[in-house]
């Protein structure tokens, strides 16, 4: 199996498709950039670029969004004329990479006895939400409300499976499985920041590779975070990167 991008599950739906790009479309959480994006098909030119960027500003302004978000094809770095045109039009830019691993090739060091991983269930749930809610407020409370409303349909959705990691009884770390019929994508993986350096992550990751053996495990690492150096030395195999931008555009 060759694992790529287009494996990857994404927010929204596609409202508008021509030879060029995606346009995808999440109505249900218009603030949430990485479910209202334009996706190219191939590297556009600068000006297909900006023609793009003119279409979805004007789109998402009439459903009172106040940015653009974009992912260039896998496995293409934007020319040096893009690099500049982002600086000059005040573009964040980035670039994620994509790993992938066969659960019985999973390496760690130790196991803590003292973290345990469970699934969410109905007594859970209200723990597993109070825990999303401290990691989503950085991006602020309205993010964090609506992001709540994302998190109880994924609980009542099969192909999602929501995992709690406790540290000597307390929740301190999550993650999102989207499970398809080969792969199992790791989402939203993440602990609190005074629990890290207890193998807290490496055990959401086992019970994982533990319950989905003949599944590949996939996950999207951002290109220059320390994570990524992790999932290497747990044996992860690089499939690729991917390069975005985003501008978010301030009402006078």
């Amino acid at each position: 199996m060759t694992i790529t991008y287009y494996h990857i599950h994404y927010y929204g739906q596609v409202v508008y498709e021509n030879d060029l790009y995606k346009h995808v479309h999440f109505p249900e959480m218009l603030i949430y950039y990485s479910g209202n994006f334009i996706q190219f098909k191939s590297m556009p030119s600068l000006q297909e670029f900006a023609h793009a960027a003119d279409y979805l500003l004007e789109f998402h302004k009439r459903n009172g969004q106040n940015h653009v978000q974009f992912y260039f094809p896998p496995n293409q770095k934007p020319a040096k004329e893009f690099i500049d045109y982002f600086l000059k039009e005040q573009y964040i830019y980035s670039f994620t990479e994509l790993y992938a691993i066969r659960p019985k090739e999973f390496k760690y060091r130790v196991l803590n006895p003292e973290v345990i991983v469970t699934a969410v269930d109905e007594n859970t749930f209200p723990y597993y939400l109070d825990l999303q809610f401290g990691f989503d407020v950085k991006f602020g409370v309205e993010f964090a409300k609506q992001k709540a409303k994302i998190h109880r349909r994924h609980f009542e959705d099969s192909s999602f499976l929501q995992l709690l990691a406790y540290y000597k009884g307390e929740p301190v770390g999550t993650v999102d499985c989207i499970i398809r019929d080969q792969t199992v994508e790791l989402d939203n993986l993440q602990v609190m920041e005074r629990y890290r350096n207890l193998s807290v992550g490496t055990a959401l990751q086992k019970y994982v590779m533990d319950h989905f053996p003949d599944h590949w495990v996939i996950l999207i690492a951002e290109g220059e975070d320390t994570p990524r150096e992790m999932y290497q030395k747990q044996n992860y195999q690089y499939y690729g990167f991917r390069y975005e931008a985003y501008k978010v555009f301030y009402e006078s």
